[in-house]
């Protein structure tokens, strides 16, 4: 139950490079309830990401260290995909589908938003 929450926190974690091309991402998520810690998950990805002037796009994987609290490290493999694109000059949308394995059942996420700028 800790590893798939911590696996779901992770997933929900988004990032992706500033520029175009191939990039390294390093990326940590701290997992609580309340304030009791669950532990983390530390994500380590190659990926590469394209944009024009009115979409992008992202794809990375890489290992996941998995740290529940009081519980065994394990190494895991985690990914994501996403996108986004531009609907009018102000208002763009985005998504991303994630996904890390797991020793009984791998964990997949997904979200998608709507992005206004003024």
């Amino acid at each position: 139950m800790i590893k798939a929450t911590l696996a779901a926190l992770a997933l929900l974690s988004s990032g992706s490079a500033a520029f175009a091309g191939v990039y390294v991402n390093a990326e940590y998520n701290q997992g609580f309830v309340g304030s009791d810690s669950l532990g983390s998950v530390t994500d380590l990805a190659i990926g590469y990401e394209a944009a024009n002037e009115n979409a992008g796009f992202y794809i990375q994987a890489g290992p996941a260290f998995v740290a529940p609290d009081g519980g065994d490290s394990e190494t895991e493999l985690s990914g994501k995909v996403g996108g986004n694109f531009g609907i009018t000059p102000n208002l763009g949308a985005y998504g991303e589908l994630a996904f890390i394995t797991a020793d009984d059942d791998n964990n997949y996420g997904a979200k998608a938003g709507l992005k206004y700028s003024f």
